[in-house]
């Protein structure tokens, strides 16, 4: 929010007060020493004012002066039980102005912790300050009408997008914060839709939605208003008043809310995430109240309207890991197949390549005519057994042999000549 702030009007009364109480009614210089020629030229050329050029005005600057001013906000400040202070936060600007990042890593290493639960996260006491909210003389796009803050907890590697992504805090409770860490991961294409490869971004080195975002409306504005907003990057020109109003806040209103074609930002494969419960118990209490409004100094209404407690913590030291998977990939598929036909029809790989065999000896049946190839007719040939009958034998024996047997001597139907062993003769094959 930004507030508007008295500092630099009080410097400028106390410097000219010197000068002014040394008038008396009649605006004459009673003392004869501040009548002094060198002193009359100088201050003749200070109320001259057409020697005052209108500075340049730089809207950056104008927020960071009159935005809320972090050691003004702070009453009170724990992280780990241990004392924090205004210096543990780092000023970031958002399109609500001037805001501010603790454990942001840029003022010194990451802040951890080792426990959850109450009490061992950040603990802060807040005064809103609503005295010097802007006043609200009508309604506009633009115009807030509550009172409190808006809280967005990210990754380090994230910029702040606070006023898309925060939840808000209201004065008059103690709000707890438990979290949750989320590491999420999705797949690239073909099976998904997330981005991959490395940021296209002069402005951030990490990708994310936040960034994408914050590139993309400050190429848009740059294109159509020749400007950018406070909280924007880059190097181009602030914008001015007149042109907050006639065209950078009317132009990110419409690509915000109307067109969602010309930013359109990828899911990255791998985010982090935190998930939050809150809970809020009403401040101050009956028996606290008039405490708390001599602690700081302040009326016991005050207090209920302005003070407020954040307590964020995690839950447990843990995270959840949530993963998009392959609905089926390839070897999935192949091995739900095998085991679907071993289960089903007994069959293995042994199977598969018996069923090709199968399909050869079909195929090559069917090209060789219906007739027996070459080589597998001589190779049948060969293995072929030849059938000798008795009289075979017979003829094919020696005579010699034959007669030198004893005139009328037989032999038993199973005893082959010249045979050393009798036994039951048959036709053999050989």
């Amino acid at each position: 929010m930004v507030a508007q702030c008295l500092a630099q009007g009080s410097k400028i009364q106390l410097q000219l007060g010197h000068f002014l109480q040394g008038l008396c009614k009649r605006y004459e210089l009673p003392d004869s020493q501040l009548a002094d020629e060198k002193v009359m030229e100088i201050l003749q050329d200070k109320a001259n004012f057409r020697n005052f050029k209108p500075k340049p005005f730089n809207m950056r600057e104008f927020y960071d002066r009159t935005g809320h001013d972090i050691r003004d906000m702070l009453l009170n400040c724990k992280f780990r039980g241990e004392e924090c202070s205004a210096d543990n936060f780092v000023p970031v600007f958002t399109r609500y102005g001037k805001c501010y990042t603790f454990n942001s890593g840029r003022n010194g290493p990451p802040l951890v912790t080792t426990k959850g639960g109450t009490g061992n996260g950040l603990e802060l006491m807040l005064d809103i300050q609503q005295d010097e909210y802007l006043p609200v003389w009508g309604e506009t796009d633009e115009t807030s009408f509550e009172a409190g803050i808006k809280v967005q907890i990210h990754s380090q590697d994230e910029p702040p997008f606070i006023d898309q992504l925060g939840f808000g805090v209201a004065p008059g409770f103690q709000t707890f914060v438990s979290c949750q860490e989320q590491r999420l991961t999705y797949l690239p294409p073909p099976w998904g839709d997330c981005k991959s490869s490395a940021m296209d971004s002069e402005f951030f080195d990490t990708y994310s939605i936040s960034a994408c975002r914050i590139d993309c409306e400050t190429r848009y504005l740059v294109e159509n208003c020749n400007c950018r907003m406070v909280h924007m990057p880059g190097d181009a020109a602030y914008c001015t008043p007149e042109l907050y109003k006639e065209c950078a806040d009317p132009a990110l209103d419409f690509l915000v809310e109307k067109d969602n074609d010309f930013c359109v930002c990828e899911t990255p494969c791998n985010m982090t995430r935190y998930g939050k419960e809150l809970s809020m118990v009403k401040i101050p209490s009956k028996a606290s109240a008039r405490y708390l409004a001599k602690k700081y100094n302040k009326s016991e209404q005050y207090i209920a309207d302005n003070i407020l407690v954040l307590d964020i913590f995690f839950e447990a030291l843990n995270y959840e890991t949530i993963e998009q998977k392959k609905a089926y990939e390839v070897a999935g598929l192949l091995g739900d197949i095998g085991g679907q036909m071993g289960l089903f029809i007994g069959a293995s790989i042994l199977t598969v390549l018996e069923l090709f065999d199968y399909a050869y000896e079909v195929l090559r049946y069917k090209l060789c005519g219906g007739a027996k190839c070459g080589k597998d007719s001589k190779r049948n040939n060969n293995d072929k057994g030849v059938t000798l009958s008795l009289d075979d034998v017979k003829r094919h024996a020696p005579i010699e042999g034959v007669r030198g047997h004893p005139a009328g001597m037989s032999y038993t139907a199973n005893i082959l000549p010249h045979h050393a062993v009798r036994g039951a003769f048959e036709d053999f094959t050989c």
